[in-house]
């Protein structure tokens, strides 16, 4: 249960890290658990909810995004700046690179593919940026409850 546990906390943080897929690694803990429990603790049709609610999540992340940078005004080029940024700013310095380079990658794209003003371009970052975030502190949640019904179901199940 303990590295069971382990593996799902990394995934938690893998949430809010780019590229990688925390709610899967939390589902495959859950799935690694049950088979060296035998599943007496929770059984297929937990795993099927728990991999629905995974899938749906990741689907919504996205959604989320996308949302957030339309909602304030980005185009094609805003969402793709702010993807390319966000993946350069990530490389060169690690997570507030990556919330930094989003947003500076679709204001820059905005204004120099998008046609937009500054002012536009500014308030299409601060989208992309906001559904970002929002993605992320799903994913998070989503995680954090998993993680709690695992514990519960073995221990209390």
């Amino acid at each position: 249960m303990i590295l069971a546990v382990l593996v799902m906390l990394a995934g938690l943080i893998g949430t809010v890290a780019p590229f990688v897929p925390g709610l899967p690694i939390i589902w495959l803990a859950f799935l690694g658990y049950g088979f060296y429990d035998h599943w007496e603790s929770f059984g297929l049709t937990t795993m099927i909810i728990t991999g629905v609610v995974v899938a749906l999540s990741l689907i919504l992340d996205q959604l989320a995004t996308m949302w957030g940078a339309k909602r304030f005004g980005a185009g094609k080029a805003g969402m793709i700046g702010s993807i390319a940024g966000g993946i350069l700013g990530l490389v060169i310095f690690n997570i507030p690179g990556m919330v930094l380079g989003a947003f500076a990658g679709a204001v820059i794209c905005e204004m120099q593919f998008g046609g937009q003003d500054f002012k536009e371009s500014l308030q299409a970052g601060a989208g992309a940026l906001l559904g970002l975030l929002v993605g992320s502190l799903g994913k998070f949640v989503m995680g954090s409850m998993m993680i709690l019904a695992f514990l519960w179901l073995v221990i209390f199940g």
